[in-house]
């Protein structure tokens, strides 16, 4: 069977793969970003707090992601829950890092200018800073996304839902007729779904950033 023929009969399947796949990464990057933006708000006045932040989430990246859902397993279970946990961990770090480095970035002339005509420490941040924060957080946000892209495949292995669960039935069938195009299936499925979700991030930062912050 060739591989437009392995679409043409999987395409149901491959289609409520990709859906489920878009969607987990979706969600946990929701999740992800509000913690990370948050994590940044409250670190970024302190160099060791921000550092702190930082070397946390780093810390969390380097754990191999196959090790952080087999040890979620145990305590949360198979499925979901695991998938859900990992993925919004791993997105942490682009998002905090450039939330800290953008917040630092504010030029301390309008925050000034913001407090001398009265505005409150909450409405300068919200007002303010945060929107001139507001590109490079797009950015870690574009760069977590495109990671979880690759690292919810692996959640297959925790009967996560996803394309990985393509890949996972390739792997383990190796040496059948359709094992290279249900790996190939998979792996095109979130390539595809990485460049849709980044060329949604650049219409966002189009429609979100004035020119005169883009230039």
């Amino acid at each position: 069977m060739s591989f437009w023929e392995y679409l043409g009969n999987r395409h149901q399947q491959l289609l409520t793969d990709a859906y489920q796949h878009a969607s987990a990464v979706f969600q946990c990057m929701v999740v992800a970003t509000l913690l990370g933006v948050l994590i940044g708000v409250a670190t970024y006045r302190s160099e060791w707090g921000g550092n702190l932040a930082t070397m946390a989430t780093s810390t969390i990246l380097t754990i191999p992601s196959l090790a952080m859902i087999g040890l979620l397993i145990p305590i949360v279970g198979l499925g979901v829950p695991p998938t859900v946990i990992a993925l919004t961990l791993y997105g942490l770090l682009p998002i905090v890092r450039n939330a800290i480095v953008g917040l630092r970035g504010v030029d301390p002339s309008l925050v000034d200018a913001a407090k001398g005509i009265g505005m409150s420490r909450v409405m300068r941040l919200l007002r303010v800073e945060l929107p001139l924060a507001w590109p490079p957080i797009l950015t870690g946000i574009r760069v977590s996304t495109q990671m979880l892209m690759g690292i919810a495949a692996i959640a297959a292995y925790a009967s996560g839902p996803g394309l990985g669960n393509e890949i996972f039935r390739g792997i383990g069938s190796l040496g059948s007729k359709n094992a290279l195009n249900q790996v190939l299936a998979g792996t095109l499925g979130i390539i595809v779904l990485a460049l849709l979700f980044d060329a949604a991030y650049v219409l966002i930062g189009r429609l979100t950033i004035p020119r005169g912050i883009r230039a």
